[in-house]
């Protein structure tokens, strides 16, 4: 099993640095590719990967200091991972402190019937020092901001961001909180059952839960004996894996039995399958995603869930979207940089820069132009991301209210999450350090004469 571990992690943190994929479409990538469907296998490759990639900046650093003068960047994808996954293990994750060479010798022998010897005999000099060298060491030579940034496993760029946006005292604590995945939370799916007799059959699949307030059908996960996929409760559609901000953001928009709804980037379906459950399958819904791939697994989740009112379209909300109707609702919740999701999806927090969230800003930007027109005077368009900062958020919507001076911000009725920035306290905010969930933004603007 570890063997078996230990390729898929090696192979899986290849294909993010090659093709930039998500941890989790990387596994299933490498799964696939490789045969491998152990459970348990599986479970500790995701395991190794994600905590890998958290500590990403300071494992690099600590790996290229012992190289020097050589550097990580000159070896093969396979190699590459393996010292990163090597120094999490050893290092990082063997909290005690003390040097285990025996484990280590573990590592290396399981790595070189992976890799084979030739691939890893020109590091296998280094690998001592990686074992014994002070960690400390990553920190020589850098700014106050730098310090911080490998500390707490971010970027320094967004280290100086947080700082303008929250002060110092509050952005430790929201740094600090990316070092660690969110809770887990999922949302009963009353389409299939009665919330009572869902909670039962839970309980006999012993995974214990806790009511989240304010939120309809919406619980923490405290405890689980397997994945929660592989359940059998899971698979008959009695539950969605669904972090609690983004049941917010539904809860928000306020979806009401009988409406036309569209919901523009739709897929994989989380947001259309908890729409059409408040709607209690009456009305319409058209789920628009610009691709093909993605809306097959909205497809899948549709038919899991039991939802029977939702159309799907392809279409790229970029353009201009090829519906005649209008809708009550119009829920966007466009791509963003997912800043404020980098502790449930830690490889985005290298993937992007400073100038990533000014060219995200204007692809959204183009979308909620081209949603405007599709929502009828009296009706409502909701907008949302898993991102922190202001020109993805605030800022976009005071631009688009200079631009659409037919709509106007309305209030959203909760006690969950703060006011929005920049004086848009209409507007919904959530924070992973404050809330528990995935960092979020929801602003509801009605459209009227």
């Amino acid at each position: 099993m570890l063997k078996e571990a230990w390729t898929l992690a090696i192979e899986s943190l290849s294909w993010i640095e090659l093709k930039g994929l998500s941890e989790r479409l990387a596994l299933v990538r490498a799964s696939t590719q490789l045969g491998i469907e152990d459970a348990d296998a599986l479970k500790l490759a995701y395991k190794l990967v994600c905590e890998t990639l958290r500590r990403k900046n300071l494992i690099d650093r600590f790996i290229n200091k012992v190289l020097t003068p050589d550097s990580l960047s000159n070896y093969s994808l396979g190699v590459k991972a393996f010292l990163r996954l090597y120094v999490y293990q050893t290092r990082i994750e063997a909290k005690s402190g003390k040097i285990d060479i025996d484990g280590a010798s573990r590592i290396v022998g399981t790595a070189r019937s992976i890799l084979g010897w030739k691939e890893l005999h020109p590091i296998e000099e280094y690998l001592g020092l990686l074992l014994t060298k002070p960690l400390e060491i990553v920190y020589e030579g850098l700014s106050d901001e730098e310090k911080i940034g490998i500390s707490t496993f971010n970027q320094t760029w967004f280290v100086k961001y947080c700082f303008k946006l929250l002060g110092r005292a509050e952005t430790l604590k929201l740094l600090e909180n990316t070092a660690k995945p969110p809770p887990t939370y999922i949302r009963i799916n009353t389409l299939k059952a009665t919330e009572e007799d869902i909670i039962k059959k839970l309980e006999a699949e012993r995974i214990k839960i806790q009511k989240v307030k304010g939120l309809e059908h919406v619980y923490k996960v405290l405890k689980t004996n397997k994945p929660l996929v592989k359940t059998t409760s899971f698979h008959t559609g009695l539950f969605y894996v669904q972090d609690k901000a983004s049941c917010f953001a539904v809860k928000a928009a306020n979806p009401q039995s009988g409406m036309t709804v569209m919901d523009v980037c739709a897929a994989p379906g989380a947001k259309t399958t908890y729409i059409a459950q408040l709607m209690k399958n009456k009305g319409q819904i058209f789920s628009i995603d610009y691709s093909k791939r993605r809306i097959g697994v909205w497809r899948e989740e549709i038919r899991r869930m039991g939802v029977k009112n939702a159309t799907p379209v392809v279409a790229d909300a970029l353009s201009s979207l090829p519906l005649k109707i209008k809708a009550d609702l119009l829920f966007l919740d466009p791509p963003c940089t997912s800043t404020g999701a980098f502790g449930k999806f830690p490889s985005a927090k290298w993937r992007i820069s400073r100038r990533s969230v000014d060219k995200m800003a204007e692809i959204q930007w183009k979308m909620l132009k081209n949603c405007a027109s599709l929502v009828k005077v009296g009706g409502f368009l909701v907008y949302s991301t898993c991102s922190i900062t202001v020109e993805e958020n605030e800022m976009l919507i005071e631009r688009f209210l200079k631009h659409y001076p037919d709509f106007v911000l309305t209030e959203i009725a909760s006690s969950l999450g703060f006011p929005g920035l920049r004086g848009l306290s209409a507007c919904r905010r959530l924070y992973p350090h404050i809330h528990e969930c995935n960092g979020f933004f929801i602003a509801k603007l009605e459209r009227k004469n």
